[in-house]
């Protein structure tokens, strides 16, 4: 039986009703994506205001690994707020809090003691994983990439790349925070191959370390083990290697922002297991608490512990409610076979995305990702490797209207990433992908009509 369930337009005349009263009462600087209006998630599947139920491939940009809904998750939520609502970690503690701090503490890579702090955005947690850093090193500088998100505060703002869209007229910007390149083995120089683009960027690293801040002037080195707005760009394997060893023998820390490739996005319960990294920070959230607002710094327990008493927390970090569900979701993705399944997904959906790519080389210019996390890198053609950003949100829209949920990423705007529940089933995933083999066509037609109408006026 399929999943999506068509019984209007999408937009259907309910949801057009409801976004424009969003439209009219909400700043227009908090955006929106779609025009629809959803009520209700079961899975991988949502249900809009018109009764139109669809796949849902943007799973809350990266905070549903576990589906929308979950049920023991809904049930620990229910029985949780039953209980105690809030109460403010600094005021007095709870075990919930205790216990999810015990769980990372666990779960995170690195046979050395642990401690956790958590907040409640990946913002705040990166913008507290700088805080700890600087801490315990007493040193500024912070060295980030090009292509990075790390979230939205004036900190995580500076941090951040893509200055259009997330920083144009919200500055001045922090100081000491040097941004170098990240690699982009698709993007590389014509004529050279990829070990000897990887050589360039590590020495462009080390170079850096001499022209544009001394390593002793470093508190940390953060960088996301695979770039979510930059493109689904996984960390090179020995380019991540170099880091970190120059990490340790500078003194910098190594901190992994995992916010989005965190919690069985890439097959493992955190990317860096893929490299056999073991970062000083590591900073997780989205699906962790399967939708509610929660996200963790785990560490070193002797850098965790630089801060002073009150140098870190807030007022609903770690809220009762939000830790139920992140303990519930632990159990989930560490659960016996969670993970195999999800490459299994990763795998599924590679393969159909090649197929795609083979058809379509004109315009699809590489499926790129790790595990079940990937996109769909959009060019103009194959030759010049221009990214095409229209063709990118042709497609978005093109899939929307046949009841799949899609995002775009890329420093360019140019990727069309994929971020489902991780509790698919093969069914849904190949009813998604139907629905995408048919909106690559359409989207094409669609843009280079439009060039071609632009070309003749």
């Amino acid at each position: 039986m399929a999943s999506i369930d068509l019984k209007t337009d999408i937009p259907g005349p309910a949801s057009r009703a409801i976004v424009a009263r969003r439209d009219a009462a909400v700043s227009r600087g908090a955006p929106r994506l779609t025009g629809i209006a959803v009520v209700r998630g079961d899975g991988a599947t949502v249900t809009d205001a018109d009764g139109n139920t669809l796949l849902d491939f943007a799973g809350g940009i990266g905070t549903l690994a576990v589906g929308h809904t979950p049920p023991a998750v809904v049930a620990a939520i229910r029985a949780q707020a039953g209980e105690l609502l809030h109460m403010c970690s600094i005021v007095a503690t709870y075990e919930p809090y205790v216990a999810v701090c015990e769980r990372l503490n666990a779960l995170t890579p690195g046979d050395f003691a642990k401690k956790t702090t958590l907040l409640n955005s990946g913002a705040e947690a990166v913008e507290a994983a700088v805080k700890i850093a600087r801490a315990h090193t007493r040193r500024q500088a912070l060295i980030v990439f090009e292509g990075a998100y790390h979230g939205r505060t004036n900190m995580t703002m500076g941090m951040t790349s893509k200055y259009a869209l997330f920083k144009a007229g919200f500055g001045p910007f922090p100081s000491e925070i040097y941004r170098l390149p990240f690699p982009n083995p698709y993007r590389r120089p014509a004529g050279m191959s990829e070990d000897a683009y990887i050589d360039h960027c590590i020495a462009q690293f080390d170079h850096a370390l001499i022209a544009q801040v001394a390593p002793e002037a470093v508190a940390a080195v953060v960088v996301e083990t695979v770039q979510g707005e930059g493109g689904f760009l996984p960390l090179p394997p020995r380019f991540a290697a170099h880091l970190q060893a120059r990490c340790r023998e500078h003194g910098m820390l190594y901190v992994a922002d995992e916010v989005q490739a965190g919690m069985g996005r890439t097959g493992r319960l955190f990317a860096v297991e893929h490299y056999g990294l073991v970062p000083d920070l590591l900073v997780s959230g989205k699906s962790i608490a399967a939708g509610m607002p929660l996200a963790a710094v785990t560490g070193r327990a002797e850098i965790m512990d630089a801060p002073h008493p009150g140098g870190l927390g807030g007022t609903f970090s770690g809220n009762p409610v939000a830790c139920a569900a992140a303990l519930t979701v632990l159990d989930q993705l560490t659960a016996p076979g969670f993970m195999a399944r999800a490459e299994v997904v990763g795998q599924r959906l590679r393969t159909h995305l090649e197929a795609l790519q083979a058809a379509y080389p004109e315009a699809i210019g590489e499926v790129r990702g790790l595990g079940p996390m990937l996109t769909l890198d959009l060019v103009e053609d194959a030759a010049s490797r221009t990214p095409d950003a229209a063709l990118t949100n042709a497609l978005t829209a093109e899939t929307l209207k046949r009841g799949l949920i899609t995002l775009r990423a890329g420093l360019y705007g140019n990727c069309l990433r994929l971020l489902p529940p991780l509790t698919l089933s093969d069914a849904q995933i190949d009813e998604a992908m139907a629905v995408l083999a048919e909106a690559v066509p359409a989207a094409i037609a669609a843009t280079r009509d439009a060039v071609r109408e632009v070309a003749t006026t």
